[in-house]
């Protein structure tokens, strides 16, 4: 079979999957799904509080997949919904929730701030550069499918 992807590209996804599976990794030792975890990492990435819109943006995670996890972690006590205009809603995190976030997701969130910081200052801000570049060309080449 003939390969399709370029060295770089497969490079790329390569290391994609195995930051992500390293991710998958550190969400069951802290007890968590995937989900869940996406759901508290976007928060705690916002403050306490974060659209719900902004969760299924962010994370990537489907619709029912986010209510699915926003609902057992409503019944466990861990976020509560509000308003937040008409069609929005605000997903919070309760006492416990926020109990929940520092040990999970602020942990996860303070070891890549350790990384980035430990990098040289130009080098952050050309990967950030460069991770940029190809979002927003990679959005402009999905219009065109």
């Amino acid at each position: 079979m003939q390969a399709y992807c370029s060295k770089e590209m497969k490079r790329f996804n390569h290391l994609l999957g195995e930051i992500q599976g390293v991710y998958h990794e550190m969400f069951l030792k802290l007890g968590l799904s995937d989900s869940a975890m996406d759901i508290l990492y976007t928060i705690c990435d916002n403050g306490d509080s974060c659209l719900l819109q902004d969760i299924c943006r962010r994370s990537g995670l489907s619709k029912q997949t986010i209510n699915s996890a926003l609902r057992r972690l409503e019944a466990d006590g861990m976020v509560y919904l509000e308003a937040a205009g008409a069609k929005n809603k605000n997903v919070c995190l309760t006492e416990e929730g926020k109990r929940l976030a520092g040990n999970t997701a602020l942990r996860i969130i303070q070891a890549e701030n350790e990384i980035l910081a430990s990098w040289q200052k130009e080098d952050v801000e050309k990967y950030l550069r460069l991770m940029e570049q190809f979002l927003l060309d990679l959005r402009e080449k999905a219009k065109n499918l």
